[in-house]
């Protein structure tokens, strides 16, 4: 698949924002006020402002299995959707590899043949990836694509690279304070879970004469019957045991 680079439809001249307002946005950000996924979606947006030739853009977290993304335009989310379909392209690499990326030429490209052939169709021509590294520890990558091929320079990608140090940052602070809120909240859940199994176990006690681990036995046996939780049958307990209102 050839085509000749397109960089008539380069529109040039347009010149990139402020960095250091862009990456005072991100520092900007009050995590006990923000959603990981709110966070995402700031620093996808940003990336897009960045480098103003841009189309769209997208961030991408892998942590083990779980895959965390925002993306700016429906065209940049298929077009990360494709790298995941085929497990391969920049977005994918630049983690991998933690390194940057940049495609002149989605037409010509052939270090990705299946993805960059059908992001072509699309039609996206270029684009950049650059890695989200925090202290040697990959967390993903952010990318920009462009209609026109050939859209970013080598000063584009030192941009790119430059607000993704910074969105690196942002993010693992963004991640650690998701995980504390979920796990305060695991933690209430089990509180809660407890609370509500020893009043269970209270009431079997009580009704059938038998010791706690006796009791206990009652509730997992029907937990294990039914097919719910624990947690599940002992709350059934205690509404059937509560006083009717009238």
């Amino acid at each position: 698949m050839t085509r000749p680079l397109d960089r008539d439809r380069d529109p040039g001249g347009v010149e990139a924002p402020n960095l250091s307002a862009v990456l005072g946005r991100l520092s900007g950000v009050l995590y006990a006020e923000e959603t990981l996924h709110s966070v995402l979606r700031l620093v996808t947006a940003l990336a897009a402002e960045v480098l103003p030739r841009s189309f769209g853009a997208g961030v991408t977290l892998l942590r083990g299995r779980v895959r965390s993304t925002a993306a700016t335009h429906p065209l940049v989310e298929e077009a990360d959707a494709l790298q995941y379909e085929l497990d391969e392209g920049p977005c994918l690499s630049a983690a991998r590899d933690q390194r940057t990326y940049r495609i002149e030429s989605m037409w010509n490209e052939e270090r990705w043949p299946l993805w960059t052939g059908r992001v072509a169709q699309l039609g996206l021509g270029s684009s950049v990836s650059s890695p989200l590294v925090v202290r040697g520890d990959g967390l993903g990558a952010v990318k920009v694509y462009a209609r026109p091929e050939a859209a970013f320079t080598d000063h584009d990608e030192r941009i790119l690279e430059l607000f993704a140090e910074k969105a690196s940052v942002t993010l693992t602070n963004a991640i650690s304070h998701e995980d504390a809120r979920r796990l305060s909240e695991e933690l209430r859940e089990a509180l809660r879970s407890r609370d509500v199994i020893g009043q269970a176990k209270g009431i079997l006690r009580e009704r059938h004469r038998v010791d706690e681990e006796t009791a206990f036995g009652m509730l997992a046996e029907e937990a294990q019957r039914t097919n719910v939780k624990l947690r599940t049958v002992a709350q059934r307990l205690l509404d059937s045991a509560a006083p009717s209102s009238g």
